[in-house]
């Protein structure tokens, strides 16, 4: 008798993150976006805000005790600084003046949770951003690609040609790393590689 595959809960808002797991052939039975305050804690670093704030979401969402829920975050970091989602396109200014001509990190923290078990991991990238002129960041803040993305830039959008170098995980830099992704889900018994 063929068993039924769980169903899959992907809490995230993001189309991004939908249309990255549609690559491996994989389509969430539901989408529900978790509200939590994700606001960083004083002096916290980057790598345990994500992880944090990947956990978080995965408990804030709702499902059946067999259900498959996958949540991440995606926190930009320049040293010990979170560049979260900017607030305006002043803000998003600031940020990518920040990273012009420097390195960053994109660390993506994945949580999957079914019942009580919880499986996590996280992928830091390396990001190198070109030396931007004013010409180039404002014609970039009028394309509004910059609104609702960690760092105030989104790598598979206009602003990827900004980006001559990474070093780690593109689907990582773009939200969900996909090779983590399916190793976590495999572990919580979603059958990624099974024939449809």
């Amino acid at each position: 008798m063929m068993q039924t595959r769980p169903r899959l809960v992907l809490g995230s808002g993001s189309p991004r993150r939908r249309e990255l797991l549609a690559q491996i052939g994989i389509e969430a039975d539901d989408t529900r976006a978790p509200d939590i305050d994700e606001t960083p804690l004083p002096r916290e670093l980057p790598r345990p805000y994500c992880a944090r704030m990947a956990r978080e979401k995965v408990r804030a969402v709702p499902a059946g005790p067999d259900d498959i829920v996958l949540c991440a975050d995606t926190t930009v970091a320049l040293g010990r600084r979170i560049l979260g989602k900017p607030a305006d396109a002043g803000e998003a200014a600031r940020f990518l003046y920040l990273m012009s001509g420097r390195r960053h990190r994109v660390i993506t923290a994945l949580a999957v949770r079914r019942g009580d078990r919880l499986w996590e991991g996280d992928v830091v990238s390396q990001v190198r951003m070109k030396r931007l002129s004013d010409d180039e960041v404002n014609a970039y803040l009028a394309t509004g690609d910059w609104q609702g993305k960690a760092g105030g830039y989104g790598i598979q959008g206009p602003a990827g040609a900004f980006i001559p170098w990474i070093s780690g995980s593109f689907t990582g830099v773009v939200g969900l790393p996909l090779a983590e992704t399916a190793g976590l889900l495999q572990a919580a018994g979603y059958p990624v590689w099974r024939m449809k």
